[in-house]
């Protein structure tokens, strides 16, 4: 009896989460599809809302509920604070120097105040947003032109130029460059990345493959960050030169961009952390790739439900008219606080369609939680993306309905639906400690953009708009959505 509690006691100490059994080296990689969301999905419908998997030699707990994901996240937090880092990633982001990739210690402390007080925060946002209002304006006025003559346009690539644009201003208070070849190089440059960056690397997972370039990322990376380091050692010597002449000539200080925000930290000598022009540049790298493409395909995404849902468009299209008196005027910022429905599809966009399809974490200690044992070192993915198709959650969850998240009186309901990680439910930004610091500037340029583009063109595609996914660290389509913005105002823009 004494034997049998021993066994039956040690056992409950090492209980693992429920899972498939792993093959020799491999782990569950043959199990793992280019689209990993759509497989972890298909194996938490197997296997439960909680399961252990083996990427190669990782560890890897898998949580696709909400309440689930609340111990590991909320009860557990101090424990999945960082972030696992990909070699792709480490390189990307000058060594894990930045905000999104660094350790949870002293200087991620230290960068996530920058971000949120002064990079990212209400005041200097609301100086830069007459940088937002002339992107946008340049970005109508080239899709009004196209479909006076009737020209198709691929609206995912001229929403990452319109946000490339717009986040290229507020960081550097310039586009980088004025020529198509000039946009065109920065815009690749921001794919590619964030391609990189998502991509399955063997040498991550498998130990013998370590050291090894079997997919040739190595030289791809390379050539990223020699574009990416050059463009910023440019706009870092104008800046000093600029500032330096600005002082010498007694002139009074212009409105910052957050590169100048960034050299002020890395010269003032009084900060308790050490801040190195590597840091400053790995900030940058982060507001690039987190802000960049997410929201220009979370508004691809949702005029693609809104074409194929056309009572949606309508209902959006009458709001919009009202809140600007039957279009006297183009809409704006200020007018989202009038727009519950708009605000509610932006939020059905990004339960069906999140970002970052998966949050990831790290366990940095040995832990217990759901009753499991949780070695350090063990990566934590929530599944995002499984999370808002699931039927227990939502009510007909394929079916794009904005209604969802208004109260009986016609309003969002936000206190129940809130999307800046309160409810475990719909977190598209993620939550606690490593919520994304950027969701109050994509909550104003996806609404807002979004609106502009309903209230000015009719869209008009030929034959069905696929929905399929492409693989990549964020959630962009497979196919581009080609229509024709056939204008439906007078408007003067």
């Amino acid at each position: 009896m004494a034997v049998t509690a021993i066994i039956t006691k040690t056992r409950q100490k090492r209980r693992r989460p429920p899972g498939p059994r792993p093959l020799p080296i491999m782990g569950h990689l043959h199990l793992i599809s280019a689209i990993p969301h759509q497989s972890l999905h298909a194996l938490s419908a197997r296997h439960g809302p909680i399961m252990e998997l083996f990427l190669g030699s990782l560890r890897c707990v898998v949580v696709s509920s909400p309440e689930v994901a609340k111990e590991f996240l909320k009860t557990h937090e101090a424990m999945f604070s960082n972030r696992f880092v990909s070699a792709a990633v480490h390189r990307l982001s000058y060594g894990s120097k930045g905000f999104l990739f660094a350790p949870y210690g002293t200087f991620w402390r230290f960068a996530k105040k920058i971000c949120m007080s002064q990079l990212l925060g209400a005041r200097t946002l609301d100086m830069l947003r007459h940088v937002r209002e002339q992107e946008t304006l340049r970005f109508l006025r080239v899709l009004k032109a196209k479909g006076k003559s009737g020209e198709t346009v691929d609206v995912g690539g001229e929403l990452l130029t319109l946000t490339n644009n717009v986040i290229t201003r507020m960081v550097l208070g310039r586009t980088c460059g004025e020529s198509d070849a000039d946009v065109e190089g920065v815009r690749k440059m921001v794919v590619d990345t964030v391609e990189l960056a998502g991509k399955f690397n063997v040498a991550d997972f498998v130990w013998f493959c370590k050291g090894l370039d079997l997919q040739g990322m190595k030289k791809r990376l390379g050539e990223i960050m020699d574009r990416f380091d050059g463009m910023m050692e440019r706009a870092i010597s104008e800046h000093q030169e600029e500032r330096k002449r600005r002082k010498e000539n007694g002139e009074g200080e212009k409105i910052k961009d957050l590169l100048d925000i960034l050299l002020d930290i890395h010269e003032d000598e009084s900060t308790d952390v050490t801040f190195t022009r590597d840091n400053v540049k790995a900030l940058i790298m982060d507001i690039f790739m987190a802000g960049t493409d997410t929201s220009a395909i979370t508004i691809e995404w949702a005029l693609v439900e809104l074409i194929n849902n056309p009572h949606v468009m309508e209902k959006a299209r009458q709001e919009i008219d009202s809140a600007t008196t039957n279009n006297i005027r183009l809409i704006e910022e200020s007018d989202l606080s009038n727009l519950p429905y708009m605000r509610a599809i932006v939020k059905e966009t990004l339960r069906l369609h999140p970002t970052s399809p998966i949050l990831g974490r790290e366990s940095s200690e040995d832990c217990n939680v759901c009753g499991y044992d949780i070695p350090a070192k063990t990566i934590l993915f929530i599944n995002l993306w499984s999370m808002g198709r699931n039927p227990k959650l939502w009510e007909n969850p394929l079916e794009f309905r904005p209604e969802r998240f208004i109260n009986i009186m016609g309003q969002e309901n936000h206190d129940e639906f809130d999307v800046r990680g309160q409810n475990m439910q719909l977190m598209p930004f993620g939550t606690g400690r490593r919520v994304c610091p950027g969701a109050s500037l994509a909550l104003q340029v996806v609404p807002t953009n979004l609106a502009a583009m309903i209230q000015c063109f009719e869209w008009k595609v030929d034959g069905s708009v696929s929905m399929e996914e492409k693989p990549a660290m964020t959630l962009p389509r497979a196919h581009p959505l080609i229509c024709v913005p056939v204008p439906r105002l007078r408007l003067s823009f």
